[in-house]
């Protein structure tokens, strides 16, 4: 074991300490080519149930909630079976493949009961990929350029997701509607191809031996989520920031689609590229200015622009304002999702007991993330769109209120 432990934490300082850039570079790939399931493609399924198979924005929500509430449960025992992989790569080749599954059969069936079943899988496998990434960064780069590596990852993924949002938008243009779906068996060998690049020993050791597994799965996430007044806090305004931001990039493809539905592909696709491409020099701003400027100032106006921009949308109809006003989630998300991972690495002393910490947050999350759907459809169906982005903007205030009375957590782990 002690043998085995000093190849690891060599091989992990060689590519910390920057002798070699294979690693990194492979890192690039692989979070250039992963698919943002909740940002990228649950808007568009969303726009093409209701323009292109006449489902009622009620029934939408209904599917993608069921589908993310069924998800989340599928966490804890999927964290627990992730731990006890000992090759970390197959653990993410294993959500590609159901990843790709989940989109070929909603393309090829896109029924009620064959697209909750497939977005389920979509939605479990998706949740992972970030989480997986970020505690592979943890074991293999030292606190020092930790912030960098993060907002390096998450640059990459944001521009990941920009070209695949205009590979969407060509596809759904020149090809019918499902066939944008195909995307992803596509671009998930791509991801399998530079995951499986890393080599194995480099991905095995420092997280088997940097981060002890807990029994208890799913229990032992909640007792330290609720053993953690900060991460408590930090997974309270979470919920409220997903519950308001989930459903507004699919609210506001739904509106302009159903005015325009022979586009409705590239609109969907243009909305997700306005916010990316803001998100991208986010994540950068992230990683060089996180540890000078602490975590809570950053997350505190991530939090407070959404609310901004749910009030912005009733302000007009008009395609180019929504695209507009549409540029704005690039600043909240792009700089949530970046500084997200340091957050918990500073509450829980950056690997111990980080997967479990990620694994409780990411089920709130997908929680709110899942309820959205359900409340904004509703909402719709029932009051209009102006109604929905009234609720997400109060919502979303009550969220940036919360995050005021989390301790910033780099300061915190300085005192301690």
């Amino acid at each position: 074991m002690a043998e085995r432990h000093g190849r690891a934490t060599g091989s992990g300082r060689a590519v910390a300490e920057g002798s070699t850039d294979l690693h990194p570079r492979k890192l690039d790939l692989l979070n250039l080519t992963l698919v943002d399931v909740n940002g990228g493609l649950r808007p568009y399924l969303n726009v093409f149930l209701l323009v292109h198979r006449d489902w009622s924005a009620t029934t939408v929500g209904l599917v993608t909630t069921v589908a993310g509430l069924i998800g989340v449960a599928l966490q804890a025992p999927l964290g627990a079976a992730v731990d006890a992989v000992h090759d970390k790569r197959l653990a993410i080749v294993a959500a590609l493949v159901f990843a790709s599954l989940g989109a070929a059969v909603i393309a090829i069936w896109p029924y009620f009961w064959p697209v909750l079943v497939a977005f389920t899988l979509l939605t479990a496998a998706g949740s992972s990929f970030t989480p997986t990434v970020a505690g592979l960064t943890l074991g293999i780069f030292p606190k020092s350029r930790l912030a960098r590596r993060m907002g390096r990852n998450s640059a990459w993924y944001r521009g990941g997701n920009v070209a695949i949002a205009v590979l969407i938008a060509l596809v759904g243009y020149g090809f019918p509607d499902r066939a944008v779906f195909f995307l992803v068996p596509a671009l998930s060998f791509l991801a399998a191809a530079a995951v499986l690049s890393i080599p194995r020993d480099i991905v095995g050791q420092e997280m088997a031996e940097a981060v002890k597994p807990e029994g208890g799965g799913s229990a032992s996430a909640w007792r330290v989520l609720v053993g953690s007044r900060p991460l408590l806090v930090f997974a309270g305004a979470i919920f409220l920031f997903q519950l308001a931001n989930g459903p507004l990039a699919s609210l506001v493809g739904q509106k302009i689609s159903l005015a325009h539905p022979n586009w409705s592909a590239a609109i969907t696709s243009t909305t997700i590229i306005a916010a990316q491409v803001v998100m991208l020099p986010m994540a950068v701003l992230v990683g060089r200015f996180a540890d000078g400027w602490g975590r809570k100032p950053i997350i505190l106006f991530a939090f407070a622009m959404l609310p901004v921009r749910a009030l912005l949308y009733t302000v007009s109809d008009e395609p180019a304002w929504l695209f507009a006003v549409q540029t704005l989630e690039g600043v909240s998300t792009g700089l949530y999702s970046a500084i997200k991972p340091l957050i918990l690495a500073d509450v829980m002393d950056d690997k111990s007991r980080y997967n479990l910490a990620s694994g409780a947050v990411a089920t709130v999350q997908g929680i709110a993330i899942a309820l959205s759907n359900v409340l904004a459809g509703g909402v719709v169906d029932w009051s209009g769109f102006g109604a929905a982005f009234l609720v997400s903007a109060v919502i979303g205030t009550a969220a940036a209120i919360l995050i005021t009375r989390m301790p910033e957590p780099s300061e915190r782990r300085a005192s301690g």
